[in-house]
């Protein structure tokens, strides 16, 4: 049918409008997306291999759905008079709510997101963001004047018309049967584009095979180019008899070629046809398994965080095939919940075609399968990052926080985990550290794997807590990620070494202490005296802040700041108290304790004031501001913002006007 054929009988029509987002995302479509248009046939193409893999999956348990249907196929056709493309498939097709579902609305693809980030952070004109997740078939209209969808489900009797100009929302309604016979098996979808005046190119059969060669030359489904000119050859050939249609793509699934005769480009349009993206991979992994268990796996590991990386909704993208036939995208159990980052395809030898996804959870073969991927894709990142550093950089600081979501998912991965795991540290808080390298750097006489957790490692290098750390020489690993409060509570060594928070219990430091240190800040330490109102003082600040700490103590932590606050070795560490209560409306059941500095000079000036009167104004208000100090540097949140305000003003007032 061309966009000038009547309608053999009218049908009811229903006139439908695109959600708002959808509206939004084809105008950004059709005038900005993509720099090169040669995608949308990708989109395409790749939207039709699909549903054709779907229903051969679908077939297994109802083999009626493709009786008397032609092999599987993907077929394009030019018609330079009326100036359309037509892409049809024989694969599962949509009824209508699919239609409607599928083409009218993007809010389960995510796209709808990404557009809410894009305005709230005023990035419209920056396509670069979208781009990064494809759009699938609304990629037509940067073609296209107007898009004609007809399909029928396989299984359904219906066929059913869709047609829209990308701007005035959508027409759906039954097909008539001249339109239904353009599915040539009853069942399929046929997509008939209206070519832009400057897209005319399409039509040409040497563009259009160049970008099936350079896009989808890796689609398993064969695709066909209608050739205007195959009568011509057939009449001049001498026996005068067909020859046999050859598809323009080598039709093979990828990961069945030899490694050796794959290209990096091929890997890459594979990449993006299995993952709908546009990034690059930053790793590729392509290998075969033998053994007791067999499968065949090509996986990638992207460069880009998906956008809904920590959403509890979002499920792997691994795809599973048994003997090239696709089984299921969305199985839980063939990839840990913490690589659901890593995309690709596994092909399984051992594993019945007729299983279903609900026995696929729980087979023996598909565990083992989870196993020997997961040790290979850690391999793989460890060589990486011996062979790659920059390119290893890059995948931790998208990744590194939800492969630690391993080391308490995964006990029996646990160790090749940590192999690959990098903390910032207070040697170098802009470059990260493995464990290994850390233990290597201890000084003598450590034996203890030293922490500090918060929010970023710029605030964590100036927190009070480590000052007595980095002035004897000891590391502290700056701990950055949320997901590292969680696992530490079940992990408690490496290598024989015991983590602990420098935040925590009653860290006795003396051992570290230099007799000949040449250190300013030990000789410093060293030569101030501690002040004999100390006692007095901490009295002092057990009372006046008895609401808010357990006890005050004094401090071998500290060397600059007057205080600092921890938790007692029985209490919850500090930061993670902070990541409970925002994220499960914790209520701490113990105070913190507050530690003072003996040989700091305002800690030695409010003992001497201790010392003459405890019940003074001036010392109290001063025991408050301590507390509110404490907190402040702890980030956390005031208990009495306007008293701290006033405080804080009588004090600059006196120490101004005397």
């Amino acid at each position: 049918m061309t966009n000038t054929q009547k309608k053999e009988t009218e049908q009811p029509e229903e006139k439908m409008q695109f959600e708002t987002d959808v509206f939004r995302l084809l105008d950004i479509v059709t005038n900005a997306l993509y720099s090169n248009r040669d995608v949308f046939l990708r989109e395409l193409i790749s939207n039709s291999a699909d549903a054709c893999d779907r229903l051969r999956y679908e077939a297994l348990k109802n083999p009626k759905l493709t009786e008397n249907s032609k092999p599987f196929h993907i077929r394009l056709t030019p018609e330079n008079t009326n100036t359309t493309l037509t892409i049809a498939d024989n694969g599962i097709g949509m009824n209508r709510e699919e239609l409607i579902e599928n083409l009218g609305t993007i809010a389960r693809s995510g796209t709808a997101a990404i557009l809410e980030n894009l305005k709230n952070s005023g990035q419209d004109k920056d396509m670069s963001l979208i781009g990064q997740f494809g759009v699938g078939f609304y990629a037509s209209f940067m073609v296209s004047t107007k898009v004609i969808v007809i399909s029928s489900k396989a299984g359904d009797d219906t066929t059913w018309y869709w047609e829209s100009d990308g701007q005035t929302g959508f027409t759906i309604r039954e097909a008539t049967p001249d339109e239904s016979t353009l599915l040539a098996d009853g069942h399929g979808t046929t997509i008939i584009l209206d070519m832009k005046g400057d897209a005319i190119d399409y039509l040409l059969e040497d563009k259009i095979t160049q970008i099936v060669l350079e896009y989808s030359d890796h689609v398993e489904i064969p695709i066909f180019l209608d050739d205007k000119h195959a009568a011509e050859k057939t009449n001049d050939s001498k026996d005068n008899e067909p020859e046999e249609e050859k598809p323009i793509n080598a039709a093979s699934a990828l990961w069945t070629r030899p490694k050796d005769t794959i290209t990096k480009d091929q890997y890459k349009e594979f990449y993006h046809h299995i993952g709908n993206v546009f990034d690059e991979p930053v790793l590729t992994s392509h290998w075969t398994a033998e053994g007791k268990i067999e499968y065949t796996a090509l996986l990638f590991i992207p460069s880009l965080r998906p956008w809904d990386l920590y959403d509890p909704e979002r499920k792997n993208a691994l795809r599973l095939y048994v003997k090239r036939v696709f089984i299921s995208d969305q199985l839980d159990t063939i990839l840990y919940p913490w690589l659901r980052f890593v995309r690709g395809i596994v092909d399984s030898q051992d594993l019945p075609l007729n299983i279903s996804r609900e026995m696929l959870q729980t087979n023996p073969v598909v565990h083992k399968i989870r196993s020997g991927v997961t040790k290979k894709i850690l391999n793989e990142i460890d060589k990486l990052s011996r062979d790659d550093e920059a390119g290893f950089a890059a995948l931790w600081h998208q990744f590194g926080a939800v492969i630690k979501e391993g080391l308490y998912d995964a006990i029996e991965h646990r160790e090749k985990i940590f192999k690959i795991c990098r903390f910032f540290t207070t040697n170098d808080p802009e470059k990260p550290t493995s464990l290994q390298d850390y233990i290597e750097r201890m000084p003598e006489g450590q034996d203890t794997i030293y922490y500090i957790s918060g929010d970023n490692a710029k605030s964590l290098r100036s927190s009070p807590q480590i000052e007595g750390f980095v002035s004897r020489g000891i590391e502290v690993l700056l701990m950055t990620d949320t997901v590292d409060e969680f696992w530490l509570q079940q992990v408690k060594e490496f290598d024989g070494k015991k983590f602990q928070s420098v935040t925590k219990g009653n860290v006795n430091l003396d051992s570290f202490d230099k007799k000949d240190s040449t250190d300013d800040t030990t000789k410093k330490e060293e030569e101030t005296p501690t002040n004999a109102n100390i006692d007095t003082l901490l009295r002092v600040l057990q009372t006046e802040l008895s609401d808010h700490i357990s006890f005050a103590r004094p401090s071998k932590r500290l060397t600059d700041s007057p205080v600092c606050l921890v938790a007692d070795e029985g209490g919850v560490d500090m930061h993670m108290e902070q990541v409970l209560k925002i994220q499960q409306k914790y209520e701490p059941n113990q105070k913190p304790v507050l530690e003072i500095n003996p040989k700091h000079k305002l800690i030695q000036k409010l003992a001497d004031m201790a010392k003459e009167d405890q019940e003074q104004e001036l010392l109290k208000d001063s025991a408050k501001l301590l507390m509110d100090q404490a907190l402040i540097i702890q980030g956390a949140p005031l208990p009495d913002r306007g008293g701290f305000a006033k405080r804080m003003a009588n004090f600059m007032e006196k120490g101004l006007l005397g």
